[in-house]
């Protein structure tokens, strides 16, 4: 079995961090919005995440890396700064929906990035591509519900 190199694994433990930073934040969004359609929508984002978030951690403990535990101090400031704009927005549920969008734009980014490395093994591959598809199919969803948020 071979194992990632040192780049690999904290890419990976990144995009792991990322992973669970925006489940935090989909539940969040969740918590912040009044329109049934939204909530349902964040919630259900919100455990896609957290599934992610575990499918990554068994694919790279697979591979004898080390989990990183911690949320990202700028997934925390982007959580604070939904709850503000939640708080002081007259359209919140357009607001957080496109905060959502942004930051599923970022999240393909992140999945393209570590898609980049010619050493991953191809069961990574494989499952970080599943993973980011869902997202980019999740995005065209984001974007048709906002223009009826």
């Amino acid at each position: 079995m071979s194992t990632y190199t040192d780049e690999v694994g904290n890419k990976l433990n990144a995009l792991l961090e990322k992973t669970y930073d925006a489940e935090k934040g989909y539940k969040k969004a969740a918590e912040n919005t009044d329109n049934v359609v939204l909530k349902s929508f964040f919630t259900r984002k919100s455990q896609q995440r957290y599934d992610f978030g575990h499918n990554l951690k068994t694919e790279i403990n697979s591979f004898g890396q080390n989990i990183d535990k911690g949320g990202s101090i700028a997934a925390a400031a982007h959580r604070t700064w939904m709850d503000v704009k939640a708080f002081v927005s007259s359209n919140s549920a357009e607001s957080m929906l496109e905060e959502a969008i942004r930051g599923e734009k970022a999240a393909i980014d992140e999945y393209k990035d570590v898609l980049s490395e010619t050493n991953l093994p191809s069961s990574t591959v494989t499952l970080l591509t599943q993973q980011m598809n869902q997202i980019e199919l999740d995005l065209a969803k984001e974007k048709v519900m906002e223009n009826i948020s």
